[in-house]
């Protein structure tokens, strides 16, 4: 699997989207700039471009790129936005096109369309306005756990075990998002799968002291546990990585991405989020599970530009 292409040439002049308007600027920045820099040292000709920056469409327009690799996570990067402008330009990009895009950035949609093909996710009740509230304790009982329903990286969300608490932190995910959701306490283990090409890499468990892997657990904290290998039997990594792969591709996910689920206690998946856009650091999760099926971080952000490279348009359609 650690293979790059053999000749950088081919991808032409590269422009690597980071940074952006989101709540999760500097996150991108960051996966940008590591993007940016590994795409360098393999010999593409890579540049970074920030869509806030003054001028950013001539740029991007009459900059002779000839693809795109997106490095931008949460609104306007990774929620369809771009990547429609994108399809307008006639530019070849990475990752899901932008129905995927979109449904996969919309949290409370995904659960819903998951529900309706038959992939397990935990219980939840949407909080319009505040009468809602009254709805959570008997339709989902506590702890709950409340999330603006368009934002990444956890931000927002907040747990919550009482009538107080959970109007608290109602608030807080409303100052993110008009829409807001309760979703159902899952106690267990909590992993992820990462996707690239269609096939699923090794799946990760994390573990955190805190209440659960929140912001500071991401991106601050130095008490977070990767477990890689997660710990569980070939066979039943195999058949959470399967069931991975299907609820990614039932939100129309392509190229590559991440799924989140929790693992009760009686080993039963419940799928929690998709993340077409992952974090793309040396220490994120998709780079960590490639590394551990034997791709470096060059290699892998090599290989998520080549799906650009063939087919990429009629892939993007169909997503």
């Amino acid at each position: 699997m650690n293979r790059l292409v053999a000749d950088p040439v081919r991808f032409g002049r590269v422009a690597v989207l980071m940074g952006g308007d989101s709540a999760e600027r500097e996150i991108s920045l960051r996966s940008g700039s590591a993007v940016l820099e590994a795409l360098q040292s393999a010999g593409v000709d890579a540049h970074g471009l920030d869509p806030a920056a003054p001028g950013f469409l001539r740029e991007l327009g009459d900059g002779g790129y000839d693809r795109v690799f997106i490095a931008l996570h949460g609104r306007g990067g990774e929620d369809g936005v771009m990547q429609g402008l994108l399809d307008v330009l006639g530019l070849p990009y990475t990752g899901s096109g932008v129905l995927g895009s979109a449904l996969a950035m919309d949290k409370l949609r995904t659960k819903q369309v998951w529900q309706a093909a038959g992939v397990p996710t935990p219980g939840f009740v949407q909080l319009r306005g505040e009468p809602d509230l009254d709805a959570v304790p008997a339709a989902l009982g506590y702890p709950v756990i409340v999330k603006p329903a368009h934002e990444g990286s956890s931000i927002g969300i907040s747990k919550a075990d009482s009538d107080e608490s959970l109007r608290e932190a109602w608030q807080q995910a409303r100052r993110y998002d008009d829409e807001v959701f309760a979703e159902q306490w899952v106690t267990g283990g909590e992993y992820t799968c990462g996707i690239l090409d269609g096939e699923a890499l090794p799946l990760i468990r994390l573990e955190t002291p805190n209440a659960f892997y929140d912001y500071e657990a991401k991106y601050e904290a130095d008490t977070t546990r990767y477990l890689l290998p997660c710990g569980l039997d070939a066979e039943a990594e195999r058949s959470l990585q399967t069931a991975s792969l299907a609820a990614f591709r039932g939100v129309g996910g392509s190229g590559w991405g991440r799924v989140d689920f929790m693992l009760d206690d009686r080993g039963q998946p419940w799928f929690i989020e998709v993340n077409t856009v992952p974090g793309l650091t040396d220490h994120s999760l998709v780079p960590m599970a490639a590394r551990a099926a034997g791709a470096d971080f060059t290699a892998l952000v090599c290989r998520i530009l080549a799906a650009t490279l063939a087919g990429t348009e009629a892939e993007h359609a169909q997503a």
